[in-house]
């Protein structure tokens, strides 16, 4: 299944400094029962955006109009818990094409990679600029560039280079799964084999 591609996007971002956010928070375990990846964004954070009667809590930001952006910016260790591709889901479906943390659980990363969500992992003084940028102006906007692995901090001027896995890189911006790679270089595979005959 082609993923939508990433390769520049210059956006504003939503931001949740809460460290040690998990999967289950990111997409509770009653939400998990569909096996395709459409409709999970308007459960993304369910616990924290809604309350029992299923009214949106309103200091949550998700719920808070001064805030939007296709960039998620969240606190340490974020997509912990367990390894639900779900949560992935949740974040690509609500919108979000990057999420910028401190740190991510391998398992969240690995998930968020594999369905079309880059996740940019920046130090802890690079993420409070951030957050700061966004604080002091809600409409502060970040220009990712995927091919020259940088995260531009407008506000500041600041260009914070990123690493990521050179595959996991060329699926992004050409929006491959795994199976579109293999299709991609079918021809170069075809002629590896008529080489061995």
């Amino acid at each position: 299944m082609a993923l939508n591609k990433i390769s520049t996007l210059r956006t504003t971002a939503v931001p949740l400094p809460i460290e040690n956010v998990d999967t289950d928070q990111i997409i509770p375990a009653r939400f998990l029962k569909a096996t395709t990846r459409e409709g999970f964004g308007k459960n993304l954070f369910r616990d924290w955006r809604y309350d029992n009667n299923d009214q949106p809590i309103q200091d949550f930001v998700l719920n808070n109009p001064t805030y939007s952006g296709e960039i998620l910016v969240a606190g340490k260790n974020f997509g912990c818990g367990s390894s639900r591709e779900h949560a992935a889901w949740a974040i690509e479906d609500y919108g979000f094409k990057v999420v910028i943390s401190s740190f991510f659980a391998d398992i969240f990363k690995s998930n968020a990679l594999n369905n079309g969500v880059l996740p940019i992992t920046v130090s802890e003084a690079v993420l409070q600029t951030i957050f700061t940028a966004i604080e002091n102006n809600p409409k502060a906007t970040f220009f990712v560039d995927l091919p020259n692995q940088t995260l531009l901090i407008e506000a500041t001027g600041e260009a914070v280079p990123f690493e990521i896995n050179p595959y996991k890189k060329e699926c992004l911006i050409n929006g491959y799964d795994d199976i579109d790679y293999l299709l991609s270089i079918k021809s170069k595979i075809e002629a590896f084999e008529a080489a061995k005959v």
